[in-house]
């Protein structure tokens, strides 16, 4: 089992129900959304965020549709380096 260590978090009592959450509901999203944001910013892999996340991997990819963020991530010289090999394949 992979070890883990664990970080409070405050926030104002009842404010989970302003946005209509269970207090569960509302630390798992923001598990979801602190780890989407990682994996937008490149800082970590969808392996990585989803076990940040608390799910599994296929789950947080499908999730981040939900929130406008790319499942794959590639930077613009990435997507140009993947087109050529394509093209050197296709030749």
């Amino acid at each position: 089992m992979e070890r883990q260590t664990q970080t409070i978090l405050a926030y104002p009592k009842g404010f989970p129900q302003l946005l209509k959450m269970s207090d569960a509901a509302f630390v798992d999203e923001l598990r979801f959304m602190a780890a989407a944001k990682l994996y937008e910013l490149g800082r970590i892999s969808s392996g990585q965020a989803s076990r940040l996340a608390g799910l599994e991997r296929v789950e947080f990819l499908y999730r981040l549709a939900q929130i406008d963020v790319p499942a794959i991530n590639l930077q613009d010289e990435e997507i140009e380096a993947e087109i050529q090999a394509a093209r050197d394949l296709a030749a």
